[in-house]
């Protein structure tokens, strides 16, 4: 990522522009972030228990 400043008078950092690649990227992120923080007190399976979900869906072969 190639991050550039922006800087006020005293040449303090004030602000950084990113290419629109990175910052989609990190929106991304953020939004996969929410979903977690949403999803955090669902029930929980197995990996077990996903993968015979799977196999009844036809969705893997057994």
């Amino acid at each position: 990522m190639t991050t550039q400043y922006l800087t006020d008078e005293r040449g303090e950092k004030v602000a950084a522009v990113i290419p629109i690649a990175d910052y989609d990227a990190l929106m991304e992120d953020v939004a996969d972030l929410a979903c977690v923080a949403e999803r955090r007190d669902d029930d929980r399976i197995s990996l077990e228990e996903v993968k015979k979900q799977l196999v009844a869906d036809g969705l893997i072969p057994h």
